[in-house]
């Protein structure tokens, strides 16, 4: 992993659709934005932001990420996640993330990622599932 650019800022987008929605993905029954897709879209902000610094053959895992859900969103709004890189522990990442849609803020995170490489992770992964 290089040096990372501590203040990056990567900003990931997407409109609200139906498989968002909480009623739909089972962490609610309301017709908008769910938690868990608004957390994957920071995570991938996150991601981005840090995929510059990694080498080949490297990526990213999420750690740790404290979440606020703070606004509803409805089917068809646009929404975004704006993560930017707070700070770099050897291989671990740091990000702050703002998330908005058309009307304003719609939550914020604190979000940590692990650097590693990509196949050994798998590897080590796909071997639980023999046991």
């Amino acid at each position: 992993m290089k040096q990372a650019e501590l203040n990056a800022v990567y900003t990931s987008e997407m409109t609200v659709s139906e498989e968002h929605l909480a009623c739909l993905v089972g962490s609610g029954e309301a017709r908008v934005l769910s938690t868990p897709s608004l957390i994957a879209l920071m995570e991938n902000a996150a991601m981005n932001c840090a995929a510059p610094f990694l080498d080949e053959g490297e990526t990213t895992v999420g750690t740790y990420i404290a979440a606020e859900h703070t606004s509803a969103t409805p089917a068809g709004m646009r929404c975004s996640a704006k993560a930017t890189l707070t700070r770099q522990n050897g291989r671990e990442l740091c990000f702050e993330i703002l998330a908005f849609d058309e009307a304003g803020e719609i939550g914020r995170a604190e979000h940590r990622r692990f650097a590693l490489n990509a196949v050994k992770f798998q590897s080590k992964a796909d071997g639980k599932s023999c046991k």
